[in-house]
């Protein structure tokens, strides 16, 4: 791979990912607030192949008056001999994951990888004020810390509404599920409720549901971990779209 299929490398990878920085593909791969550092890396990668193309580019005199001075001249050498050495053709399967980010746009982890990993709700250190009135949306991550640490003190006689995917354990009993990210997809974790009540007859695992209902104090453990699963009494279900984010960034907040 010479350097002119190098700086072409860069520069398809560059372009990938600014173009997975301005469209929602990057929350694929990272969280939302790290947009800024996947668009920075982008640039850099273009200027970098712009650079190294102009460098080959440019008229060979200058570069062989600047490169080979008197040592080059008097070898005999025009200081481009290194050129004429081919490199291994197995660099070229650098370029593989570069086609894989391009046109493989990986599914977000789904209720699979959710009853196969332990649930991994944190308490947090404060949880902001609630509404006075009406239904409270909350995330599911947010919920889930409110009603198994907080003991649902601020839940108590309210209608909370929360989305998460299906995800079914070995017995069929349902949970809401959202993945939530410390940094990216890779260390993505579950936290999961449980859904007792008025339960849909037919679900999907994977299918996202928005759901209506109240705090209860029923909750178990996680057969996986042993972490704490509360529990979300459903008055109200109904299916909704994949979000945009299917990842829950709550407990870094």
């Amino acid at each position: 791979m010479n350097r002119q299929a190098q700086s072409a490398v860069l520069f398809v990878l560059g372009a990938a990912l600014l173009h997975a920085g301005l469209t929602d593909l990057y929350l694929r791969y990272v969280k939302a607030g790290l947009r800024p550092l996947v668009l920075a890396a982008g640039i850099v990668l273009i200027v970098t192949a712009l650079a190294t193309a102009w460098y080959e580019w440019r008229p060979k005199r200058h570069r062989t008056d600047h490169e080979d001075g008197p040592q080059g001249d008097h070898d005999g050498h025009d200081g481009h001999e290194e050129h004429a050495h081919r490199e291994p053709r197995v660099s070229w399967l650098l370029v593989l994951p570069l086609f894989a980010l391009i046109l493989v746009a990986p599914p977000a982890l789904g209720s699979y990888s959710a009853m196969r990993t332990g649930t991994a709700l944190q308490q947090s250190y404060g949880y902001t004020k609630l509404p006075a009135s009406g239904p409270v949306r909350l995330s599911l991550v947010d919920y889930a810390g409110r009603a198994y640490y907080g003991h649902g003190r601020d839940l108590v006689g309210r209608q909370v509404v929360v989305t998460g995917f299906v995800a079914l354990d070995r017995s069929g009993a349902p949970y809401l599920v959202r993945m939530a990210l410390n940094c990216c997809a890779a260390d993505a974790q579950p936290v999961k409720v449980g859904l007792t009540g008025k339960i849909p007859p037919v679900l999907q695992p994977d299918s996202w549901l928005q759901v209506t209902g109240t705090y209860t104090a029923q909750r178990t453990k996680d057969t996986v971990n042993g972490g704490p699963i509360p529990y979300l009494k459903i008055t109200q279900a109904k299916p909704v779209p994949t979000p945009h984010d299917p990842y829950d960034e709550t407990w870094n907040n």
